[in-house]
This record gives C-alpha cells, sequence and structure tokens, in this order.
C-alpha cells in the first residue's frame, strides 16, 4: 500500500486554486485562436482579442483573469490502495483551498449560511465529489466556478418518449435563456440519465473535460457536434452582442436511469472555463 501525506495533497490544490485564476488553460486559449479564426463579426472577433489581451495581463502579472473567482469544484478518485497519512483528505483539500485563496490575493465568495449571507472569509468549504477506484494515486479535478455562469443551470426531468429531440430542444432553450448572462463564448455541460442529482452532478463534471474532446459514445459525440452548431448558429456570440462564437463546446456525459424518466441538467461555464487536473 502506497503513502501519501496530506501535506502533499495542501499543497496540490493551493497551486492550482491560483494557477486556474491566474493562467488561462492552453484548451480555451486554442478555441479562442480558433474562433477569432473563423468569426465573421468584427466586433466578435475584436472582444476575443481582448479577452486574449486580459488573459496575457493576468499570467504575466499575476492577476485574476476575473474578479468572481469562484467556488472551488473538486473531483477526487482515490486509488483504493492508497493511505492518506498525517490527517484527513477533506481537511487537507479545504486547507489548500483556504491558503490558495489567501495567499493568491482571490476573492472569497462563498457564504456560512445561504439566507444569512456571513461570508465564511476564506473561500471554504469547496464542494468535493469521491470516486474510489484502483490503484495507489489520488486524482484532483478542480475547477473554480463563477456565479454568472453557474446561476443559468437548468435541470428538468423529461418523459422517455420525449427522446433525444426533447434534450436537444431543453439545451437550446437553456441556452437561450441564459443569453449574455454566463459570459459568453460559453462551454455547455450537459448530464443525461441517473437521477436529478446524477444527471446534475454529470453536467458540472463533464466541464473539465477539455475543449474539443468528445465523448467516446459516437451517438453522443454525434449529439455533442449537432448542438454545438446549433447554438453557435443562434446569434448570441460573445458577451451577447452578435456573432457565430456563442460557444466553444458542447460536452455531455451519460448514466443509466430508470425505465420511466430522462433526467437532464445542464451547467454552464464562462469564457474563462477555470479547470485542471493533477494526480499525486
Amino acid at each position: 500500500m502506497r503513502e501519501l501525506h496530506k501535506e502533499e495533497i495542501i499543497l496540490a490544490v493551493k497551486e492550482m486554486c491560483i494557477t486556474i485564476n491566474y493562467q488561462l488553460s492552453q484548451d480555451v486559449l486554442h478555441a479562442y485562436q480558433a474562433a477569432c479564426l473563423k468569426e465573421e463579426s468584427s466586433l466578435s472577433r475584436e472582444i476575443m482579442e481582448n479577452l486574449i489581451k486580459n488573459a496575457d495581463i493576468a499570467r504575466e502579472r499575476d492577476l485574476p483573469l476575473c474578479q468572481d473567482t469562484g467556488m472551488v469544484i473538486v473531483f477526487v478518485e482515490i486509488g483504493q490502495d492508497l493511505h492518506i497519512a498525517g490527517g484527513d483528505v477533506t481537511q487537507a483539500i479545504q486547507e489548500g483551498v483556504r491558503q490558495g485563496y489567501r495567499e493568491g490575493y482571490l476573492r472569497k465568495s462563498v457564504v456560512k449560511d445561504p439566507l444569512i449571507r456571513e461570508n465564511t472569509g476564506d473561500n471554504t468549504p469547496a464542494i468535493i465529489y469521491y470516486d474510489i477506484v484502483p490503484g495507489e494515486k489520488l486524482k484532483i479535478m478542480l475547477s473554480a466556478k463563477g456565479f454568472g455562469s453557474e446561476n443559468m443551470s437548468k435541470t428538468k426531468m423529461l418523459k422517455p418518449s420525449d427522446g433525444i429531440r426533447g434534450v436537444e430542444d431543453f439545451v437550446i432553450e437553456s441556452v437561450i435563456q441564459a443569453g449574455p448572462n454566463p459570459c459568453p463564448p460559453i462551454i455547455v455541460g450537459v448530464g443525461i440519465g441517473g437521477t436529478l442529482d446524477k444527471a446534475a452532478y454529470l453536467a458540472k463534471k463533464a466541464l473539465l473535460r477539455p475543449i474539443g474532446k468528445y465523448n467516446e459514445l459516437q451517438h453522443i459525440q454525434e449529439m455533442e457536434k449537432r448542438l454545438l452548431e446549433k447554438i453557435n448558429n443562434l446569434g448570441i456570440g460573445p458577451q451577447g452582442l452578435g456573432g457565430k462564437t456563442t460557444a466553444f463546446g458542447v460536452q455531455i456525459e451519460v448514466f443509466p436511469t430508470h425505465i420511466a424518466g430522462l433526467p437532464v441538467a445542464v451547467n454552464l461555464n464562462c469564457h474563462i472555463s477555470r479547470h485542471t487536473e493533477k494526480v499525486l
């Protein structure tokens, strides 16, 4: 059995929190560059070029890409043959977030009670999901979710008879209703199947996939491409000011479900799409 000390987890999470808030990931940068070449609207190209400049300034000066530095979402895969030494893995992740937001001078955006609204002062607690997997490694997949896009999330319990058409109509409807609010160009995460909560989980996790990496299932991959084309023909465009680049990608995850149900969730990510992963 392999041993991993909690301090390694704290350090990794701290660095990940700072990095994703300061540096645009390569998949997002490449999506911008490709979109600029294809975009027909001069205003849309100018907006995306300015967003690239913003990313350059943030990286060069160690500044946040956006004033909303997000609520941290962590997906963790723990090898069944791994032992965490020195403390609790959840406490280690929370401490990493705490240190990252303090040392990175990142905005603390989490309130202790959703109704009383008192700020926790350190951007914890992060939301953590665990999977036990074979092996002896720890994989941390981390995102910082701003709520301009998070507030545009939607779930719907469709009937099985609604089928593919019903799912696609719901996704398109969700993007139309969101309009400019999630700061497009967006990435559209979609979860299909399971239960209400599982669909939402899948939609969130789908956003961690690099832009341009499609689902391995052929019929889902075809749906991703079809939806992306439809969304980019809506004319919403960068920052909602028109153009052909409303979304960089549609990323769908699926799970078995009950014979009487077809749960669907849509979770949007803004143009920064902060995400990263590390294996310890």
